[in-house]
């Protein structure tokens, strides 16, 4: 009998595995044909609350609901064979206290079959971190700029300079030793970046953290050129997708206005010819 290999979607063990060693990919996905073009190529997709403002054009993450996450949770998953699906909690779903957050959590990767959650906050969040992770609950932590924050933070800045880089340090080992699984590092300065790396024991992924991170994410829409209403200066627009899809856009509607679409080898005859 000859002996076959079978492939296995990834665990949080596998990527807490990584650290130090190959970089990690990570993408965000948010529908069952983004979510199959990616996983072959990523370690960890992340379905991400950017949904609302990717494709809900809400003006934040602060408007996304838990339906709305459950929802493109499953259509990633329907997509996923390879790679690790983590699924943020949406803000107000966790904050209030470990159990809420073990509540919803629990129904997220019950609804989703996600295989992680991801939440933000550090050091004020170490606690209900350790609390997932003691009732089976793998966590990924999001450090840095944490957009559910943005009101407090006074907008999407830079975090980590000056005073508030023993803050981050803090922050990082703090959900390290908690339990969580890998640390998403946003927006923060490269050496600083180098710094919480060198210093935690779970892989960092960034964004806009420097290349000396264990992995990094983008917003899939961000690198493919899908999504054009602002470009943040750590995207790199892997692809101009959106500007291909305006001009096909344009080139159908001139063809349905001068009648050469549909034309005859996509019309049907009347007759069937024997």
């Amino acid at each position: 009998m000859s002996a076959t290999g079978t492939s296995r979607q990834k665990m949080p063990a596998d990527i807490l595995a990584m650290k130090g060693g190959a970089p990690i990919v990570c993408l965000t996905a948010y529908t069952t044909p983004i979510a199959k073009l990616v996983d072959s190529h990523c370690d960890l997709v992340l379905v991400g609350d950017s949904v609302g403002m990717v494709l809900h054009g809400l003006p934040s993450t602060l408007g996304v609901t838990m339906e709305m996450m459950v929802m493109h949770g499953q259509a990633v998953a329907r997509g996923l064979s390879n790679a690790l699906m983590v699924i943020d909690m949406p803000f107000g779903s966790y904050e209030e206290s470990p159990a809420q957050a073990f509540r919803n959590a629990a129904r997220l990767m019950a609804e989703t079959g996600a295989g992680a959650v991801k939440l933000e906050g550090g050091v004020h969040m170490a606690e209900t971190i350790a609390f997932l992770v003691a009732r089976g609950i793998p966590v990924m932590a999001h450090i840095g700029l944490t957009p559910q924050s943005v009101n407090t933070l006074g907008g999407y800045k830079v975090q980590g300079r000056g005073e508030g880089r023993a803050r981050l340090i803090a922050d990082a080992k703090a959900v390290a030793e908690a339990g969580a699984f890998s640390v998403v590092l946003e927006k923060v300065p490269q050496g600083l970046a180098d710094e919480i790396t060198a210093e935690v024991a779970i892989p960092t992924v960034g964004i806009g953290a420097g290349a000396g991170c264990d992995g990094q994410v983008l917003v899939v829409d961000d690198m493919l050129g899908l999504f054009t209403d602002f470009k943040p200066k750590f995207v790199k627009r892997f692809g101009q997708l959106g500007v291909a899809a305006e001009a096909a856009v344009a080139d159908y509607a001139a063809e349905v206005r001068d009648r050469s679409f549909p034309a005859a080898e996509h019309s049907f005859a009347d007759e069937v010819k024997k």
